[in-house]
């Protein structure tokens, strides 16, 4: 997924200005004003979009990394104050994507290559306590299993930051659920849990999404809730809560690129880069884990790959 609230995007503050001005000619550029990319909080998100200003400043265009809230980010999009963000997740972000296009305010920029799933996920060791699993029916009958002494009886989810969006407490509420949604409050303490509680074999059910190196390092599943589909969060009388919206799963599918409608016309030739921009979930996983397991720097990464990929990336700017 994934923080500023709506009245901060787009006040471009000093202290959320990460990036730099490309030592690139401007020569060759549209416009030396800075294009703005926002960043979110987790590790895949930085990673993506400081490669995207680096392919941008080799291009010899102004780059502003701009750190903005996952979903309220529309607003300076569409305003013009924000210009590019890199993962809009369909999971989570299709709802506020469709809606700031409809604006006329917003262009898709195409999909990253990245296939999302963000879903309920649990240890494998968790089914000899809830053998039912993976369907969600299961999840009432041993909700305690996954409880806390905080929750107890109810069962505990561990969802991702509340920027993220997701859905999670009406879905719980429109299943009903015997379960406590309690938000991580950073990507790095949701994963940080995680890997506290596989260690001890202890209950945890959490927010889990992919690309991540979390599906590859643990052993694991996602809960099988009801199929999405669009009428499932916008007709209450859809599915087996026929009063309420949000009783089912979360959609799989694309991570796509959108950005604000007049910087294709301002940078036609780096909103043109940031269309050609791909990158694929094992590639993303790789990255994500040698930040977040082996310790590197975001930057340490990115100037690795693209050492290693300049012939793909050099075409982008072509």
């Amino acid at each position: 997924m994934r923080g500023f609230t709506r009245s901060l995007i787009g006040i471009v503050a000093a202290t959320g200005i990460m990036g730099a001005v490309s030592t690139a000619s401007f020569a060759e550029v549209e416009s030396t004003d800075p294009i703005k990319l926002t960043l979110h909080d987790w590790t895949g998100q930085y990673l993506t979009t400081n490669i995207m200003a680096e392919v941008l400043k080799k291009a010899g265009y102004n780059v502003e990394l701009v750190q903005a809230d996952y979903i309220a980010q529309f607003a300076g999009l569409e305003s013009g104050d924000l210009h590019v963000a890199m993962e809009m997740w369909e999971t989570t972000g299709k709802d506020a994507m469709e809606a700031s296009l409809a604006t006329g305010k917003t262009v898709d920029l195409g999909e990253t290559g990245m296939e999302a799933k963000e879903e309920w996920w649990y240890p494998l060791y968790m089914k000899e306590a809830c053998p039912g699993l993976p369907n969600w029916e299961a999840l009432n009958d041993c909700a305690e299993a996954f409880s806390t002494p905080e929750t107890a009886p109810m069962g505990r989810y561990l969802g991702g930051p509340v920027t993220w969006g997701g859905y999670d407490d009406e879905r719980v509420e429109a299943l009903e659920l015997d379960w406590e949604v309690v938000h991580a409050g950073t990507d790095a303490a949701l994963f940080a849990e995680l890997e506290s509680a596989y260690q001890r074999k202890a209950p945890i059910m959490l927010w889990i999404y992919a690309p991540h190196w979390a599906v590859a390092k643990f052993e694991g599943e996602w809960v099988e809730f009801p199929t999405y589909t669009d009428e499932c969060y916008q007709d209450p009388s859809w599915g087996v809560n026929p009063n309420m919206a949000y009783d089912c799963g979360k959609p799989f599918g694309w991570i796509k690129k959108v950005g604000w409608k007049g910087g294709e016309e301002k940078w036609p030739g780096a909103y043109k880069a940031v269309r050609a921009f791909q990158i694929d979930n094992d590639e993303m996983s790789a990255m994500v884990g040698a930040v977040d397991l082996d310790g590197r720097s975001v930057e340490d990464v990115v100037a690795e790959w693209m050492t290693n990929n300049e012939d793909r990336w050099s075409q982008w700017i072509k």
